[in-house]
């Protein structure tokens, strides 16, 4: 019976397409053919229009959209158009648009696109409403909307036909319009602080500045191998040699890895680069960078994310990751003083490390393991182990450990940052780690960069460097429970598989 249903409902389907065509045929025959329309003036928005009632009463507008709903009453008719700022009514009457066009709207279907002209009043229930006075079918559509009250809710096809989505799902579109406000106040902040915005390139020979696997390609007219580009950093840096003291980017960068709710394998990213200063400067500027957007495009440092209430306003905490794993795992990482014992608290706390992790991966492992979950509020979690920060500058007084943190909300990293390296003769060395790992089958480690090497034997002043997770901002800002959400369109398994 089932399997009969759902023949039934294909059919109906089916026919329903067929009837849309067979329109669309008239149309052109009789001389009405919608995709002939090249233009229509549109002089207000459907809020513009409800917002302004008292001004705009009586007086003419015309607006332009997509029919959501329609109610045919004889020789007057109801339907709500859908444009990019929400939705309105309109009343079509017969005697006010002429006999031949009103036989035109009655064989319009839900999806259409149009223009509307008339005259702005309110119904007797109080609705702002326009009064048309002629409506022009722009576009047909040929396909069928998901029913209106239980609208589109498979994810899957959510994501692969945003488009549907977005005229389904107000919730939806307020989210990327939120995601662009976002990135706007960024710049508008950044540029407010003298930084300069740049662009590098994503083809690269050495996909250096972060630990990920890239994605490869060929370049034909050099007969050369590529990679995209994992990170922002080198590029930025050598600019930072060049005397460009303040420089950022927004860009995607590709990481060939998994698909979870936070990981997409491209993804926007923006690093900062600022000479003369510090991690402890990159702290400040991330404090007053998210206050700033929050107030922007919020309104308020307090926000709510999956019920959870976080304070942007107040003063975030900064912990070193030694102090952090002493207080939720109980472990004193400046009480241990070899690899040795590092590997035997790790056996006995459940750990599990490789045999070629050092101290610092295993401090780094307890992080995860222990504390990660619980840094909720806004936290920088600071002075990381040298062996897993290749890039970055040593604490004079504990060289184990480097001038980095990594920005944490709602237990994710935000952001990561660091007093950056600028000594080449260390910056070798480092690098010629990172070969080693590679050797042993790392296939995230670094590869040696000669020219950003060189670069810093030009001379690179004392630089802090940050780069920020943009789509986890977004989520963050816009309360979405997973990056796909504010990834207009997200890497999807093909269908053809």
């Amino acid at each position: 019976m089932a399997e009969n249903s759902r023949n039934g409902q294909q059919q109906d389907v089916n026919q329903l397409l067929k009837v849309r065509r067979d329109k669309l045929r008239e149309l052109q025959e009789t001389g009405n053919d919608p995709f002939v329309h090249t233009k229509f003036d549109v002089t207000h928005h459907s809020s513009d229009v409800k917002d302004n009632f008292e001004e705009l009463e009586g007086k003419t507008v015309s607006i332009a959209g997509r029919i959501m709903s329609k109610r045919v009453m004889g020789k007057a008719s109801f339907c709500h158009i859908q444009d990019l700022k929400g939705t309105i009514q309109s009343y079509v009457a017969r005697d006010a648009i002429g006999e031949e066009e009103y036989k035109l709207f009655k064989k319009m279907d839900i999806g259409d696109i149009v223009g509307l002209t008339g005259e702005v009043f309110k119904t007797k229930t109080g609705e702002t409403s326009v009064h048309a006075s002629s409506i022009t079918l722009l576009t047909k559509s040929l396909q069928i909307l998901p029913e209106k009250y239980h609208g589109l809710t498979n994810t899957d096809t959510r994501y692969r036909q945003r488009y549907v989505d977005l005229i389904m799902n107000e919730e939806v579109k307020d989210t990327f319009v939120k995601r662009s406000k976002i990135i706007s106040a960024i710049r508008r902040y950044l540029d407010s602080q003298g930084f300069m915005e740049v662009e590098t390139p994503m083809l690269v020979s050495n996909a250096g500045g972060a630990a990920a696997r890239p994605f490869e390609t060929h370049f034909n007219a050099l007969d050369e191998d590529l990679k995209l580009r994992i990170s922002l950093e080198l590029y930025l840096k050598r600019l930072i040699v060049g005397g460009l003291e303040r420089v950022y980017e927004i860009g995607r960068v590709f990481r060939n890895e998994g698909l979870d709710t936070r990981h997409n394998p491209e993804f926007t990213l923006m690093e900062l680069y600022q000479a003369y200063t510090d991690y402890h400067g990159m702290m400040d500027l991330t404090e007053n960078l998210y206050r700033y957007v929050a107030r922007e495009v919020l309104g308020t440092t307090k926000i709510v994310y999956n019920g959870i209430e976080i304070d942007l306003g107040k003063p975030f905490e900064r912990i070193t990751m030694v102090d952090a794993v002493k207080k939720y795992a109980g472990v004193d990482f400046n009480d241990i003083n070899d690899l040795e014992s590092a590997r035997k608290v790790a056996d006995e706390k459940g750990v599990v490390y490789e045999q070629h992790h050092k101290k610092g991966d295993i401090l780094n492992l307890f992080f995860e393991t222990f504390v990660e979950e619980h840094l909720i509020q806004p936290t920088f979690l600071m002075d990381h182990p040298v062996e897993i920060s290749p890039l970055t500058k040593r604490k004079p007084d504990a060289p184990e450990y480097v001038e980095r943190f990594e920005f944490f909300i709602n237990g994710w990293e935000m952001a990561n940052a660091y007093s950056e390296l600028n000594d080449p003769i260390d910056q070798r060395e480092r690098f010629k780690a990172q070969e080693e790992l590679l050797a042993q089958g790392d296939e995230e480690a670094n590869r040696t960069d000669e020219d950003f090497l060189n670069a810093l034997e030009i001379g690179m002043p004392p630089t802090g460097g940050i780069g920020y997770g943009i789509d986890r901002m977004c989520m963050l800002l816009t309360d979405s429970p997973a990056i796909r959400d504010v990834l207009l369109f997200p890497t999807m398994k093909s269908l053809d598989k």
